[in-house]
């Protein structure tokens, strides 16, 4: 293979993964844009881990906040196991406010990255509630979850017990994807589920697999799930 055959194959490959490769050096050491261009993305990983979904996304569709254990985000990074669990204080509120036994219910939460909430939520949410009714499914009264993790939708079945819960969260952050989220589906989601017992599409972002498709294949999988009484790795797809 000549030198014009390797730089034809290496543009290729380059276009095909947002993978940093052939990004060129002097001596021993990238080049200066290139590093630049790690920091820039490394700060926005960051920016995503530490942020705050914006107070108008959560306005703009009508999605009450309430809070898990987690305090703030040093302990929330440290201690998983408070994002499980909700409030005294949530368990109340989402008590009060919330359609209970629902069909569907579908939860929101920053999890590991607030910019996924603020990037992702306009296009997936509706989608996920046109694909409900294009699936004849009844949806309870979605919210926010400050703090969350995956487990926190056992805590909520506990309160709710929905047949089947959706959890749009935010995942951890790499340094080309800042903005990324994860849907987690459980049938009858309760305290001592395990985690083959949830379905998950991850990778939602622009540049992943885009949000409206998301939406849309998630209302597919529900329906599934409620027509099989399971979730996790017994359902057949």
């Amino acid at each position: 293979m000549d030198k014009v055959q390797q730089a034809q194959l290496f543009e290729k490959m380059t276009l095909q993964t947002p993978a940093r490769i052939g990004v060129g050096r002097t001596g021993t050491r990238p080049l200066t844009e290139e590093i630049l261009k790690l920091r820039l993305a490394h700060a926005q990983a960051v920016d995503s881990v530490y942020g705050e979904v914006s107070a108008v996304t959560l306005e703009a569709f009508g999605l009450f906040a309430v809070n898990t254990m987690f305090g703030d985000k040093e302990t929330y990074l440290k201690r998983p196991d408070r994002g499980r669990v909700l409030t005294e204080e949530a368990g109340a509120e989402i008590t009060e406010r919330c359609v209970h036994k629902p069909q569907v219910q579908i939860v929101i939460s920053d999890g590991l990255s607030a910019k996924a909430v603020d990037d992702n939520l306009p296009d997936i949410l509706p989608a996920l509630i046109d694909s409900l009714a294009i699936n004849k499914l009844g949806s309870g009264t979605p919210f926010f979850v400050r703090g969350g993790r995956v487990g926190c939708m056992d805590d909520i079945g506990r309160l709710l017990e929905p047949e089947v819960l959706v959890l749009l969260i935010g995942e951890r952050p790499g340094l080309e994807a800042a903005a990324s989220m994860s849907a987690y589906m459980c049938y009858q989601p309760r305290p001592g589920k395990k985690d083959s017992d949830r379905m998950v599409i991850s990778n939602i972002h622009r540049r992943g697999t885009p949000p409206i498709e998301a939406g849309a294949h998630i209302g597919t999988i529900l329906r599934k799930m409620i027509e099989q009484q399971v979730s996790g790795v017994n359902l057949i797809l």
